[in-house]
């Protein structure tokens, strides 16, 4: 009679192991942002995260240091891809530049969700790749709504300031695109200045205090992302022209939230990236459970302001 708990004991031992083998052998997806020093792309981190709890998913969260670090971000997948993972959603640093990581993965037969920043589409079907699908916000139409509050708040006429994206990026690039053809429609707004500043707040800063030594006469500046709309903020200032200057940004991280409601901003559009970070894992799980997903998954804007 005592051996009973004994081999109880065993067994249950030996059920307890048989669970977390059970768990270590779970498909795990990876996300991989191109930076981790962004607010968006940390909010886009917490949505995945939540959607992978609640799905009971194992995730792995990579990124380079800087969004310009095309390399590392290449180096990350490629790691990936030796780890075995189940899918990979990746916010592209370079639309062109990760297509051969890209095909890497498809040649392991794991599918890849892009997220925020479209891959070149003819490029990458010129290579022979794929992704599964694109989940992301209509950023020419963000960049066209960003034009058309400037255009509304400076009557019609005004001179007008851009900081752009890192070049090449399809997702500044697009949004550029938009803002012009909101800009066109106005035959009294006049763009003098269109500079890079690589998505970096202390570059935005920079940039945009040379643009004001250069054309002091500057009435509105739109940021590609607010990191950048967010550094001309404080180079305007600086100047002690905060009254005087529009700034609209992109994506409506928190502290471009409360740069609006302090008035230190004129307004920003929300993407909403967390939802994008849920949608992705949401997605990859439907992938791996091996049903279809759609070629696009649409997530909304808005127009923040005060």
């Amino acid at each position: 009679m005592k051996k009973v708990p004994v081999l109880i004991v065993i067994l249950g031992l030996f059920i307890s192991c048989g669970q977390r083998r059970q768990e270590q052998a779970a498909p795990a997806v990876a996300l991989v942002m191109k930076t981790l020093n962004n607010p968006f792309f940390m909010d886009m981190q917490q949505g995945a995260e939540e959607a992978a709890k609640t799905l009971q998913l194992p995730l792995i969260v990579q990124a380079a240091e800087r969004e310009l670090d095309v390399e590392k971000q290449m180096q990350i997948i490629e790691n990936l891809i030796q780890r075995k993972v189940a899918a990979i959603c990746l916010t592209p640093a370079g639309s062109r530049e990760v297509i051969p990581a890209i095909l890497k993965a498809n040649q392991a037969g794991i599918p890849v969700l892009i997220l925020d920043t479209r891959v070149d589409s003819a490029a990458l079907a010129e290579a022979g790749g794929e992704v599964a699908t694109f989940i992301g916000s209509d950023n020419f139409d963000g960049g066209r709504i960003a034009g058309e509050r400037i255009i509304e708040k400076l009557g019609g006429e005004g001179r007008v300031a851009i900081l752009e994206g890192i070049p090449g990026h399809e997702t500044g690039d697009s949004r550029l695109r938009g803002f012009h053809h909101a800009a066109g429609q106005a035959k009294g707004i006049r763009i003098v200045a269109s500079q890079t500043a690589n998505w970096e707040r202390d570059q935005g800063y920079n940039v945009f205090q040379n643009i004001l030594q250069s054309h002091p006469d500057v009435q509105a500046v739109f940021g590609c992302n607010d990191m950048m709309a967010l550094g001309a903020v404080e180079a305007i200032a600086a100047a002690g022209r905060t009254a005087d200057i529009l700034v609209v940004g992109f994506d409506a991280i928190t502290d471009a939230r409360e740069a609006i409601a302090a008035g230190r901003m004129e307004a920003s559009i929300a993407q909403n990236p967390r939802e994008m970070g849920r949608l992705a894992v949401e997605n990859a799980a439907r992938l791996i459970r091996g049903e279809k997903i759609p070629v696009y998954i649409p997530v909304r804007i808005e127009l923040v302001q005060k």
